[in-house]
C-alpha cells in the first residue's frame, strides 16, 4: 500500500511539474508579445517628440538667425505708446449765430524726456534752430522736472509756421522733440464783451495735485472767468486717444488704433453783437458799464464794461508785463462792474421808495407834498437837488422830476426797515442768479445791521438819505436792471439769462434757455401804473430830469436818472484828479426801457464820476435803445424768402 501511494504521489508530482512548465512557457510567450507592443508605441512617441523639437528648432532658427537682425532693430528702434488727442473747444456765438470766439491752428513745441537723452544737448541744439524762444524754453526746463517719462512737456505754444519749418527740417537731429498740432482759442473781437465771455487759463501743477480738475492734466487750459468758466464742461468736450508706433527718436511711424475725441458744444449767447459793439463804442474813454436786457425773457442783450481787456493776451499765459499793467490800472479793467461793482443807487432807488409808500398806504394817487427846495428835520435842512423847489408834487411828478423832498417825506414815514423789506422784494441786496462767478450781493441796510456792523443805533435823519438811494445803500447795475425790467414787464422779476442755447457740433440742442421767474414786485397793478407814468414823464415832458438827453421823438422811452454822491458836495468841488477826472464827482445813472407801452429792451448805464445822470449816462442809454430797436425794425422789414 505504501508503494502504491508513493507511485501515485510521484505521478502527481510529475504532472504538476509538467503543468508548471507549460504555464511558464505560456507566460513567456505573452510577455514577449506585450513588450513588443510597448516598444512600438514608445518608438512612435519618440518620433513625434523629435519632430516637434525639430519644428521648434527650425522656428527658432528662422526667428533668431534668419530674422534676427529685423527683430533686433524693431525692438531697439520702435515701441508702442498711447497718445492723447485733445478735443476741439466749442465755439461761442451771439444770439443770431455771429461767430465771436473760434479756434485757430496752433503748433505747440513739446519734448518727451525719455526720447531726448541726453536732454541738455538736445535742448541746446533746439535753441540753435529757434533762438527767439530760448528764454522761454530755458525757463520751462528750469521749472519742470525733466525725468525719464514719456509724457510730453510743453516748451512753447503756437511757435508759428517759420519755426515749424526750421524744426521739421532738422527733426533727425532733435530726438524727443515733438510738434503737436492743437486748436488755439481766438477771440475774434478783442475786448468785446470780454467780462461776459471770459478767458482761458492754463491749469498748473498745484491745481492738479489738489484734484480740482480730475479729467485734465497740467498744461491743459480751462475757463477762468465768464461763460468760458461757467460752461466749461460743455465747451471743453472729451479728449480722445491713439495708439502709435514710434521710433527711437520719438517720431511716429504708424497709427495702430484711434479713439476720436468729442468736440465741445457750441455756445449761443443771448447778447446781440451789434448792440454789444454799440455799447462798447459808446463807453470808450469812460469808466463804467452798460447792460441791456429783454424785459420779457430776462435775456441779456449786451454787457459792456469800460475799460476792458484783450482775452487773447491770456492764451498760453499772460506775460508779466501785461499783467502788471492790468493790475496797476486804477480803473480796474478786470472788474466786471455789471455784477461786481457796488454803487449807491441814488435817485433810481426812488422807485423802491414809491412802491413802499404806495404799498403801505402812506401816499396815493392824489396825495401830494410841497417842495420848497429843502426839508427840515431835527433842526437841519435837507436840500432838494432843485434849490428853488418843485412846488406841490404827487408821486408821478415826483418821479418825473426826481423831487428829493417828496421822498424825504415818504422815507421819514416808512423807516429803514420797511424800506429794506420792499427793496429785498425788488431783488436788491441779493445776487440775481446770473450764471457767472463772483457776483456781489450789494447792501440794503436795516437798523439791526447798523447796530451790529457799526455799533450805533439807527438815526431818524438817516431815513431821508436812504429814501433817495444814498447812505449805506449799495446795488449792482444788474440788480437795478432786473428791477426796472420787472417794472417794464408788469411786475415779474426774472433771472438774467446769458446763454440762449448749447448745441452739439451736429446742431442738436443740449440746453435751451427759458425765462425763469424769481418773484414779483411788491406792488399792485394800479400802483405800478403810477410808477410807470412817472418814468414815462421823466423822459417825455420838458420838466422830466432825462428829457434833455434821452427824449426821442421817434419813440417813447421811460426811465430814471440818478446822481450818486461819492463824497460831500464841498469835497466834490475840490476833489483830486485821476487821469484828468475828478474822482470825487458823483456817479451817473440811467435805467430805463422802451418802447414804453410794449417794452422790447431795458437798459442800465453807470458812468463812474460822470457827475449827472441825465448828461453822463442818458445819451449812452438812448443810443443803445434807438440802435437796437432800429435793428429790430430792419430785421422785420426784410421780406421773407419765397
Amino acid at each position: 500500500m505504501m508503494k502504491l501511494q508513493k507511485r501515485r504521489i510521484g505521478r502527481h508530482h510529475s504532472i504538476s511539474i509538467q503543468a508548471m512548465t507549460q504555464e511558464n512557457e505560456l507566460y513567456k510567450c505573452f510577455h514577449a508579445v506585450d513588450g513588443h507592443w510597448y516598444r512600438r508605441r514608445l518608438f512612435g512617441l519618440m518620433i513625434i517628440v523629435l519632430i516637434a523639437f525639430g519644428l521648434l528648432a527650425a522656428r527658432l532658427f528662422y526667428l533668431q538667425i534668419y530674422l534676427g537682425d529685423y527683430y533686433y532693430n524693431l525692438s531697439k528702434n520702435n515701441c508702442v505708446r498711447m497718445q492723447r488727442v485733445n478735443a476741439v473747444r466749442g465755439l461761442i456765438l451771439d444770439r443770431s449765430g455771429k461767430l465771436l470766439v473760434e479756434n485757430s491752428p496752433s503748433f505747440d513745441l513739446t519734448v518727451i524726456p525719455s526720447d531726448a537723452k541726453p536732454i541738455d544737448a538736445t535742448i541746446n541744439k533746439l535753441i540753435q534752430y529757434v533762438p527767439e524762444f530760448a528764454d522761454e524754453i530755458q525757463k520751462t526746463i528750469q521749472k519742470k522736472s525733466m525725468g525719464y517719462g514719456y509724457q510730453p512737456v510743453l516748451l512753447k505754444r503756437d511757435i508759428g509756421r517759420d519755426a515749424l519749418a526750421r524744426i521739421s527740417a532738422h527733426q533727425f537731429d532733435l530726438p524727443g522733440i515733438v510738434i503737436e498740432a492743437n486748436a488755439r482759442r481766438n477771440y475774434i473781437y478783442p475786448g468785446l464783451a470780454a467780462h461776459l465771455i471770459g478767458y482761458l487759463g492754463e491749469i498748473n501743477v498745484d491745481e492738479i495735485n489738489r484734484n480740482l480738475y480730475p479729467d485734465k492734466r497740467s498744461g491743459d487750459v480751462t475757463g477762468r472767468s465768464g461763460v468760458e468758466k461757467s460752461f466749461d464742461s460743455y465747451l471743453s468736450g472729451v479728449s480722445g486717444g491713439r495708439i502709435v508706433q514710434v521710433n527711437a527718436r520719438g517720431q511716429m511711424v504708424e497709427v495702430l488704433d484711434t479713439v476720436p475725441p468729442v468736440s465741445g458744444d457750441s455756445l449761443f449767447l443771448t447778447i446781440d453783437y451789434a448792440l454789444q459793439h454799440t455799447a462798447d463804442t459808446l463807453l470808450q474813454g469812460k469808466v463804467g458799464v452798460a447792460i441791456a436786457m429783454d424785459p420779457a425773457t430776462g435775456e441779456i442783450l449786451a454787457m459792456a464794461n469800460s475799460p476792458t481787456f484783450d482775452q487773447n493776451d491770456f492764451i498760453g499765459g499772460i506775460s508779466t508785463g501785461k499783467w502788471k499793467v492790468l493790475m496797476s490800472n486804477p480803473d480796474r479793467p478786470m472788474l466786471n462792474r455789471a455784477i461786481q461793482g457796488e454803487y449807491p443807487p441814488a435817485s433810481t432807488y426812488k422807485v423802491v421808495t414809491a412802491m413802499a409808500a404806495l404799498g403801505e398806504g402812506i401816499i396815493g394817487q392824489d396825495i401830494t407834498f410841497f417842495c420848497s427846495g429843502s426839508y427840515n428835520y431835527g433842526g437841519r435842512d435837507y436840500g432838494c437837488w432843485r434849490k428853488q423847489g418843485h412846488g406841490r408834487v404827487d408821486v408821478v411828478s415826483a418821479l418825473a422830476q426826481s423831487c428829493d423832498v417828496f421822498f424825504y417825506n415818504c422815507g421819514i414815514r416808512l423807516g429803514v426797515d420797511r424800506l429794506a423789506r420792499y427793496a429785498a422784494k425788488c431783488g436788491l441786496g441779493a445776487q440775481t442768479g446770473i450764471e457767472m462767478d463772483n457776483e456781489a450781493d450789494g447792501l440794503i441796510p436795516t437798523a439791526a445791521w447798523k447796530k451790529k456792523r457799526i455799533g450805533t443805533p439807527w438815526q431818524g435823519g438817516e431815513n431821508l438819505s436812504i429814501a433817495i438811494g444814498q447812505g449805506y445803500n449799495l446795488v449792482t447795475p444788474l440788480q437795478l436792471l432786473v428791477m426796472f425790467s420787472a417794472v417794464a414787464n408788469g411786475g415779474t422779476l426774472l433771472k438774467p439769462e446769458i446763454v440762449k442755447s448749447v448745441n452739439t457740433v451736429e446742431g442738436d440742442a443740449v440746453i435751451t434757455g427759458a425765462p425763469e421767474i424769481r418773484g414779483k414786485l411788491p406792488v399792485d397793478r394800479h400802483s405800478l401804473e403810477l410808477i410807470r407814468q412817472g418814468l414815462l414823464q421823466a423822459v417825455n415832458i420838458p420838466q422830466g430830469t432825462a428829457h434833455g438827453y434821452v427824449f426821442d421823438s421817434r419813440l417813447q422811452i421811460s426811465g430814471k436818472t440818478g446822481t450818486a454822491q461819492v463824497v460831500s458836495r464841498a469835497m466834490e468841488k475840490e476833489g483830486p484828479n485821476k487821469g484828468g477826472r475828478n474822482i470825487y464827482k458823483s456817479h451817473a445813472w440811467f435805467v430805463g426801457y422802451a418802447p414804453s407801452e410794449h417794452p422790447k429792451i431795458a437798459v442800465c448805464v453807470l458812468v463812474e464820476h460822470g457827475e449827472h445822470g441825465a448828461s453822463g449816462a442818458g445819451p449812452v442809454a438812448k443810443e443803445m435803445i434807438v440802435s437796437y430797436l432800429k435793428g429790430m425794425a430792419n430785421q422785420t422789414s426784410v421780406p421773407a424768402a419765397p
